[in-house]
């Protein structure tokens, strides 16, 4: 485990000398989202390859850079412009290596963002969902293993994963910019496969609204490094068994690029408030 540290401390070590002091939010981008890091002036762009040990994206849809400067609010935001996956064959902890690097470095907000499948029927394809709780199905938790006591502590609660008072400023953002916003729960499973309409019924028992394959590893990390979490999902397309289709990657990326606007709208006025809390 001090190996991870060691780890950490040499990815933070060249964010430092490359992007300065810790920024304010940082910004996890999902399949498709990455157009926000665009909008950052005096940025630094940081490709994953030339900061040490972080794990490298071959997803559609994920640039592989970081990305650090300042947003319209004045605030530093550092935009992780695509993650790793679990079923890119990366290891949980891999998987969660950026945003572990963000709290070390000393983030103090963590922004999730993804790209996720629609479960609840409400959820038109577009839609925008603050996610308020998660169920873990990935069979995974970066946590599993010798607790590593500088990071955190060995049972870290997780009743509220998704900050509360963040949230309540997402809501905020939302109706002060005119961008609904729905509320949901998240459910992780691992791909790369889609799930099955079956699987997609059982989800909605247990009480999900949407599905994807990211995003609760990174969640439970940053809580652990006591880091102030929030989350959004875009809701890409319908879940299966949802619409008489089959599901195509081709039409996340379309429907991603299309709520750009809107997307970027939310974000800019959540991380406003954002950076008062």
């Amino acid at each position: 485990m001090s190996d991870l540290l060691s780890s950490l401390d040499n990815a933070v070590s060249v964010l430092r000398q490359r992007a300065g002091a810790a920024p304010d939010v940082a910004v996890v981008l999902g399949s498709g989202l990455g157009a926000f890091a665009e909008t950052l002036a005096d940025a630094t762009v940081l490709p994953y390859a030339a900061i040490p040990e972080w794990p490298s994206s071959a997803v559609v849809g994920h640039a592989g850079k970081l990305v650090v400067g300042t947003h319209a609010s004045g605030a530093r935001v550092a935009a992780l412009s695509g993650r790793a996956h679990l079923y890119e064959g990366h290891h949980v902890s891999r998987a969660v290596f950026g945003v572990r690097a963000m709290a070390r470095w000393g983030v103090p907000r963590i922004l999730l963002t993804n790209a996720a499948g629609g479960i609840n029927t409400a959820f038109t394809q577009g839609a925008l969902m603050l996610i308020e709780d998660h169920i873990n199905l990935l069979g995974a938790n970066p946590l599993v293993g010798p607790n590593v006591d500088a990071l955190g502590v060995r049972f870290p609660d997780m009743t509220y994963v998704y900050d509360r008072e963040l949230r309540a400023m997402a809501v905020e953002a939302a109706a002060a910019v005119g961008v609904p916003l729905q509320q949901g729960v998240y459910l992780a499973t691992m791909g790369p496969s889609y799930e099955t309409p079956a699987e997609i019924r059982a989800f909605r028992a247990l009480g999900a609204d949407a599905v994807g394959m990211s995003t609760v590893p990174e969640a439970i990390a940053a809580r652990h490094m006591g880091a102030r979490v929030a989350g959004i999902s875009c809701i890409t397309n319908p879940a299966a068994g949802v619409v008489d289709q089959p599901l195509q990657h081709d039409e996340v990326m379309e429907t991603a690029a299309r709520v750009r606007g809107q997307f970027i709208a939310l974000l800019d006025a959540f991380i406003a408030r954002m950076v008062k809390a």
